[in-house]
């Protein structure tokens, strides 16, 4: 009765997955196809979001460079105390006492011409933009291609779970077979024992596959950074393989990718930027011409108004004794009003200022230099990321070619495998043959199928990724 308690508890176990099969989609669960999933990433990598991020720095840097064209405008009010013997700068008179001073003044100052290093560098900001966006869609390219692949190997480990669960279906009703026959005495209990032991060895295959499929969700999930969601399912695309032998070449290729892959496009426009740099500090030699401007006025506590009052009085008298009257003078002083101070102390000024750089501890040619270098460094990087392309491409189209190679061979082997094994199977079911030699036919149709499958899928990313450097988006239609 073992057998047949094995065999009812795998028909209730495929009873109850058909009928979770059917219920489940009334719960209205959603499933992710591939790009959904590339999208989410797009939005919430956090790699993506942080080379955004550094983006919106180069934007920032952008606009500060376009801004330092501008006119500087500042101000300042200042309340100043002084104390004990001190010359005030609006009456030039000593002052004894504490004197509180009030200034305010704006300021302005424009360069008019610095060996245009303010336009070389906007020109730089553009370029370091530009790059930045072009790293950013090659970040898009690598994760969409990561997510590609994971979302592949569900796809495969699904197809070997669902093998693995036919595997072990016939290996059960081999084994209900077997004990008739067993039990009428036909064959002998070794043969039942070794179709029993295959039983057992079937159900581990499934939990190893069920397991490895369970490791592939998991490895989605993270890379989508979806550990919060449960009930993450993919959508089950229809997959149409038309094995066809891969007639475009790898310098076709090469020369498509050359003009659209970002990472080429970067490395380029790096090298733009550090011609830019070179510019920019060679302009650190340049005289430097700008135009500055101010305003101001200012109150001082030591400020008095002089009041003179005119008077005629007695200055003298005569030999007669006639009072002699003449003019006099009085003088009063007051502190001068807070406003009368600020009309009366508004000073203005403009002038041009040439600054003719002569030695600054070789500031500017050591710039140059470090310029230089990083134009030839930039040059180098854009040699290598050409490089590293077509080594790319290359082994891609190898792959492929591989690929399909392996597809054709593997296609053929489970066609034969097959054959082989129904024969032997009818075989067995007459006693002609026993279960060794059965359960070896069985392992090998499976091992067949297994490797016709990791063919199938190894040969649909081999050529999506031979699309991709053609600029065709990842798609699995």
């Amino acid at each position: 009765m073992i057998v047949s308690n094995r065999a009812f508890f795998c028909a209730f176990a495929l009873m109850v997955s058909a009928f979770l099969a059917v219920v489940q989609p009334l719960k209205a669960q959603e499933y992710w196809d591939l790009q959904k999933c590339i999208g989410w990433a797009n939005d919430h990598n956090i790699q993506i979001r942080q080379q955004l991020l550094q983006a919106k720095l180069e934007e920032a840097s952008l606009l500060q460079s376009r801004l330092n064209l501008f006119p500087t405008l500042n101000g300042q009010i200042t309340n100043v105390f002084n104390y004990g013997k001190s010359v005030d700068q609006y009456t030039n008179s000593f002052a004894n006492d504490r004197v509180r001073s009030n200034n305010m003044y704006l300021s302005s100052s424009v360069t008019l011409f610095s060996g245009f290093q303010k336009f070389n560098a906007i020109q730089q900001s553009k370029l370091n933009l530009e790059a930045a966006k072009y790293d950013t869609d090659k970040l898009r390219n690598d994760i969409s291609l990561s997510i590609a692949t994971a979302y592949l190997q569900i796809l495969y480990n699904r197809e070997v779970v669902a093998m693995a669960e036919q595997q072990l279906s016939n290996t059960i009703l081999q084994a209900d077979r077997t004990k008739i026959l067993v039990d009428a005495k036909a064959l002998t209990l070794g043969n039942l024992l070794e179709i029993q032991a295959q039983v057992a060895n079937d159900e581990l295959n499934l939990v190893n596959a069920r397991n490895q499929m369970d490791l592939s969700y998991l490895n989605l999930k993270q890379l989508l950074d979806l550990d919060t969601i449960s009930d993450f399912q993919i959508a089950i695309p229809e997959i149409t393989v038309e094995p066809k032998e891969i007639l475009i070449k790898p310098d076709f290729l090469y020369s498509v990718a050359l003009n659209r892959m970002p990472q080429v496009k970067s490395s380029e426009i790096k090298v733009e930027s550090a011609k830019a740099g070179i510019s920019i500090s060679k302009g650190m030699m340049s005289p430097t011409l700008s135009l500055q401007g101010s305003v101001g006025t200012g109150y001082s506590e030591a400020a008095q108004d002089v009041n003179m009052s005119f008077f005629y009085d007695v200055i003298g008298y005569t030999m007669a004794g006639d009072s002699v009257y003449g003019p006099g003078y009085d003088y009063s002083y007051k502190d001068k009003p807070f406003g009368d101070q600020i009309n009366d102390n508004v000073n203005k000024s403009v002038g041009l200022y040439l600054s003719i750089p002569i030695f600054n501890g070789y500031q500017a040619r050591t710039a140059i230099s470090r310029s230089k270098i990083a134009y030839m460094t930039s040059l180098l990087s854009y040699d290598l990321t050409k490089n590293m392309l077509r080594k790319e491409i290359e082994q891609a189209y190898n792959d492929a070619v591989a690929g399909y190679k392996k597809y054709m061979a593997t296609q053929k082997a489970i066609t034969s495998m097959e054959e082989s094994f129904s024969y032997t199977q009818k075989k067995f079911d007459v006693g002609a043959v026993n279960s060794t030699d059965y359960n070896i036919a069985k392992n090998q149709l499976l091992s067949a199928k297994s490797q016709f499958l990791q063919a199938k899928y190894d040969y649909i990313f081999k050529t999506k990724v031979l699309d991709f450097y053609q600029g065709n988006p990842i798609t699995l239609k």
